[in-house]
């Protein structure tokens, strides 16, 4: 075996020695047990063992060996780094005194430089105020100015440089005829090297020519007339801008590209683009703008345009805030207030005028196309008692009124979805206008304004409205003709209006709260439109649960009559065992027939929690009143079966109503019925029965009464 297998990576020692194994026995021995030689393993294995250890050995020579030659190469490296360290000592020391040296030679230099400033500087004066008393003597003449600067066109620079000088002079010289003379004549060729400049700025800045543009402006910034440079400037800039009907859509472009040239050629840009800005809002902005708003005729219009031109113009100043302009960060929103100052003093008080017209018109629009006058409704316990009492005088055929009647109108519940949606998305736009329009601390206040609006109009003029005429629609507690309903589908309307209401309070009205990055939990103007809304909705759950049990209460009152005035004596004491194949009375299919309508219409007009809650209460009522109407009655064998063909079918009718409870009742009584068909002598064993359990035995008892053979069968010591 190969010593070049133990240095292979990764090594396997499991590997290697069933490879040493396998080739020192051979195909025979691995295949026939009987040719396996142990010994012959044995010496393989001593042999490499041996082996091994030489290599060992060996190896161990060759780390001495190399651990050696690392200490010796470690000695010479750390000598390097001595001498190293030394050399570096001595060329520090070298730059130190070298560094005192020019230090001492600066200190001279600068020394000599102060004596010959000194020497130079008075002189250089004297050579200027020479040179300009030369060009100043020339002013006193009655002579144009001879200098050939002053007549050159090349030498315009200098002539400005000269002429400034010599108008400082001037100002400076006694008010004398003589003085006065020379004063004109340099104020004169002042403004005409002023004029100049200025034409050869506008010349450049018709060629492209950003040096020449940069010259002029440099010299004119020393001038009065600086001034009009920048005017000038500003005038050639938009000289073939602002040709469309649409100004906004010019304006960034622009200022753009004036930007990049202002930052070339002026040295005060930041000044010289706040009045191009400022222009450009003044003359052509607020110009456009006060064209689109003088007109309020329509508010409407007038309010989506301010609206449109105030959010044009925000985000105009936003995308101009990307430019250095001047040094007052609010110079942008300044102006912006200073073009729509006078619509926004007013914009509330005319949003509020809008929303309240637009709102009620809205409104009329609607219940005049259902020719539906509005009236005064009188809600509580004396307004329900007289209606009641002239629902009692109507029966009677007596001329007295002494309150309202119940008029249903036809079913119509005075609640539009359509309606609904207008004047939320009225507020809605009111409420964004409010957020862009209004002043920052102002917000939160005309939001609830504008809340109330909403509030007056969808919640209490709308759906309040309706529910409260729903009400008043509710068929009389006693009726003598089967009720029409329809307090259910107002109902499940106003839930539905006041959820949307909700919907847009937290959407649009709760975020104007937040001010300043104030905690909105803190805000009492939002604590306070909170505890509204809550009792704006308490209101209206207090009113849907009394017109849903005045519903109820008219219904199982219907439900009473019938059975009263069409539920016989001899009805459930036939002769005839005919009477079984109607497998029912008439007055319980009646009302069958009646509730399985009521059914149908609380399912299909209220949801949720609402329909397990009045179907509840129905139920539990229909289940006394039931109860009530058949203790009433005796029981031959032949009624006792009728009485349980009826309460079958009022079994199968609530069943429908999908609640235990009411299911539960209705089985209780199913089983009672039982007792009214038992023999004598299974009496006491079927009211020990499972279907009993719980029933006390007085109503058991009060039961088995009800049996025509009661005495003669001797029922009244069943159940002691």
């Amino acid at each position: 075996m190969s010593f070049e297998e133990l240095e292979q990576d990764p090594f396997d020692t499991h590997e290697f020695v069933e490879r040493l194994a396998w080739r020192t026995m051979g195909t025979k021995a691995r295949s026939q047990h009987d040719e396996f030689d142990p010994m012959l393993l044995h010496g393989a294995f001593e042999q490499m063992i041996s082996d091994l250890k030489q290599k060992n050995r060996m190896v161990q020579q060759r780390v001495d060996k190399l651990e050696d030659e690392c200490k010796e190469e470690e000695k010479k490296h750390w000598s390097r780094v001595v001498d190293l360290q030394r050399n570096n000592q001595t060329a520090y020391s070298h730059f130190e005194g070298l560094a005192e040296r020019i230090s001492v030679v600066a200190t001279k230099v600068v020394h000599l430089g102060d004596q010959l400033e000194g020497v130079n500087t008075p002189r250089a004066r004297a050579v200027e105020a020479q040179r300009l008393m030369s060009y100043l003597s020339e002013f006193f003449t009655d002579e144009p100015p001879k200098s050939a600067i002053f007549k050159e066109d090349n030498q315009l620079q200098l002539a400005a440089e000269i002429i400034q000088k010599l108008h400082m002079i001037a100002l400076e010289l006694p008010s004398t005829e003589k003085f006065n003379k020379a004063r004109t004549k340099i104020a004169h060729k002042y403004d005409e090297i002023e004029d100049k400049l200025i034409k050869d700025f506008c010349k450049g800045h018709h060629n492209g020519d950003k040096r020449k543009m940069k010259r002029c402006a440099s010299v004119l910034s020393n001038f009065k007339g600086h001034g009009r440079c920048i005017d000038t400037f500003i005038e050639e800039t938009q000289k073939g801008s602002f040709i469309s009907p649409d100004p906004f859509s010019e304006v960034f472009p622009l200022c753009k590209r004036s930007n990049e040239l202002i930052q070339e050629v002026f040295t005060n840009p930041d000044m010289v683009m706040g009045k191009l800005v400022q222009n450009i809002y003044i003359t052509k902005l607020q110009t456009f703008i006060q064209s689109k708003l003088d007109d309020q005729s329509d508010p409407e219009q007038y309010l989506k345009d301010f609206f449109d031109m105030y959010t044009r113009t925000s985000k105009l100043s936003s995308d101009l805030s990307q430019f250095k302009i001047g040094n007052d960060s609010s110079f942008l929103p300044k102006m912006s207030k200073v073009i729509f100052q006078k619509h926004l003093d007013n914009y509330i008080s005319f949003e509020i005028k809008y929303l309240n017209e637009r709102c009620g018109a809205i409104l009329q629009r609607y219940y005049d196309g259902k020719n539906h006058q509005k009236k005064q409704i009188q809600s509580g316990g004396l307004s329900e008692l007289r209606r009641d009492l002239q629902a009692k005088i109507g029966t009677m055929n007596v001329n007295i009124n002494i309150g309202p009647t119940v008029e249903n109108y036809g079913g119509e519940t005075f609640l539009s979805q359509e309606v609904s949606i207008n004047v939320l998305q009225e507020t809605k736009q009111a409420f964004k206008r409010c957020q862009m329009l209004s002043g920052g601390s102002d917000v939160p206040e005309n939001a609830v304004k504008i809340l109330d609006i909403l509030i007056k109009y969808l919640v209490l003029e709308h759906i309040d409205y309706a529910v409260e005429v729903g009400l008043q629609a509710i068929p009389v507690s006693e009726p003598k003709v089967a009720p029409e309903i329809y307090f259910f589908d107002t109902v499940q309307q106003a839930n539905t209006l006041f959820h949307l209401f909700e919907k847009q309070f937290m959407d649009s009205a709760v975020p104007l709260f937040l001010v300043d990055g104030t905690d909105i939990v803190s805000t009492p103007l939002y604590a306070d439109c909170l505890h509204r809304k809550r009792e704006l909705r308490d209101n209206l759950e207090s009113k849907i649960d009394t017109g849903l049990d005045r519903a109820v209460t008219s219904i199982c009152n219907w439900v009473r009559y019938i059975l009263t005035s069409e539920q016989k004596k001899k009805d459930f004491l036939p002769d005839d065992d005919s009477v079984l194949a109607q497998m029912g009375t008439p007055a319980s299919a009646k009302v069958v027939r009646f509730l399985s309508g009521q059914h149908s219409m609380i399912r299909d007009n209220m949801d949720g929690k609402n329909v397990e809650i009045v179907l509840l209460e129905l139920g539990t009522r229909l289940h006394r009143i039931i109860y009530d109407h058949l203790t009433q009655f005796s029981y031959n064998s032949l009624g006792a079966m009728l009485v349980i063909c009826d309460v079958n079918e009022y079994r199968k009718c609530v069943k429908d109503f999908e609640l235990p409870l009411v299911s539960q009742l209705f089985e209780k009584l199913h089983a009672l019925c039982n007792l009214l068909v038992v023999v004598p002598e299974n009496l006491k064993q079927v009211c020990g029965g499972d279907q009993l359990t719980g029933l006390d035995k007085s109503v058991l008892l009060s039961f088995i009464q009800l049996r025509a053979d009661y005495r003669s069968a001797k029922l009244a010591t069943v159940l002691k």
